[in-house]
């Protein structure tokens, strides 16, 4: 996980649980976290508070969300929103950018998450995912020594930096 700002990552989680990719739990969790570094309002307190039981979760979620992201003058994407899967985008290309995360999990995340059905603004990086499985299946799991790979990582990373408005280059 990034090291960020306690508002910034409750905004990211919440992109994120606007997609499906992170859960009530996330959210609640992010609530507390930002309740710790002192940010409080009292819908937040709320959203800290909720119990996140399987099943239930996402509805006491649903209720309170949009309110504590209002309070904090954040965004509350609604779920399946194209605004939320272009955020939830940036989110995971700046964990790529970051680190955090590989150039086929970005790739993977957006084939599952976004979807071609999703925001064309994805398209690109769900290609790129079909390409990583492409050269799998040429190779058939044996090693290679190919740069295939390598310039799939490339083309994935110089896609993250234009979905977050990044024009340097390695």
């Amino acid at each position: 996980m990034l090291s960020r700002h306690p508002l910034a990552q409750l905004q990211d989680v919440a992109a994120l649980w606007s997609v499906g990719s992170s859960t009530a739990a996330d959210v609640v969790a992010a609530a507390c976290d930002g309740l710790l570094a002192g940010v409080d309002t009292p819908t937040l307190r709320i959203l800290a508070g909720i119990s996140t039981p399987k099943g239930r979760e996402n509805d006491e979620v649903r209720l309170w969300l949009e309110g504590a992201l209002a309070e904090l003058s954040l965004t509350y994407y609604p779920e399946g929103s194209r605004e939320g899967e272009e955020e939830a985008l940036r989110v995971m290309a700046r964990r790529l950018l970051a680190g955090a995360i590989t150039p086929p999990d970005l790739t993977s995340w957006a084939y599952r998450f976004v979807t071609w059905d999703g925001t064309p603004l994805g398209a690109e990086l769900i290609a790129l995912d079909n390409a990583y499985v492409y050269v799998d299946a040429v190779h058939d799991g044996h090693e290679y020594t190919s740069t295939e790979s390598t310039d799939l990582d490339a083309d994935v990373i110089a896609e993250a930096r234009r979905l977050v408005g990044d024009d340097t280059t390695d």
